[in-house]
């Protein structure tokens, strides 16, 4: 499985609700908020931080299903347990089903490269990096005990 996040170009100094878009890429599909009409964008920082905290109950066992929706957009990902580990699927169909723990480690290495290529350059007092980066550490407690 791929995962990305991108923050788009060209939005003046970086700031805690740049827009950016999400690909998921697995063997049964592909889910992608950019090229869309309507624009399926989103606050990517946000969203970000938003799905690593929904997918902690689902990785960690807590919860069967976890839905997400983008920060103000209207991509979608539906993720399920299964026996094989977790169906991602998005309002286009299935992507992928893979381990919880490939999907942890996939997920934290997309979010742990959006923080090093862009995270790291929002301005320090931007309460969305202090939310990002805590989100990210308690992800990543939950990708490695898995």
């Amino acid at each position: 499985m791929i995962i990305q996040f991108t923050v788009r170009p060209d939005q003046g100094p970086p700031g805690g609700f740049d827009l950016g878009d999400m690909l998921w890429r697995g063997d049964l599909g592909e889910a992608n908020s950019a090229g869309h009409h309507p624009d399926q964008g989103m606050m990517i920082h946000l969203a970000v931080t938003q799905l690593l905290d929904a997918m902690s109950g689902l990785l960690a066992g807590g919860t069967a299903t976890s839905s997400f929706v983008g920060t103000d957009s209207s991509f979608t990902l539906t993720f399920k347990a299964v026996r094989a580990g977790v169906s991602v699927a998005s309002a286009s169909g299935k992507v992928a089903v893979v381990s919880r723990a490939a999907l942890a480690i996939t997920l934290l290495r997309a979010a742990e490269e959006l923080a090093d290529s862009t995270a790291a350059s929002l301005p320090a007092d931007d309460g969305v990096l202090d939310d990002y980066t805590a989100a990210l550490n308690r992800f990543r407690g939950i990708a490695h005990a898995l």
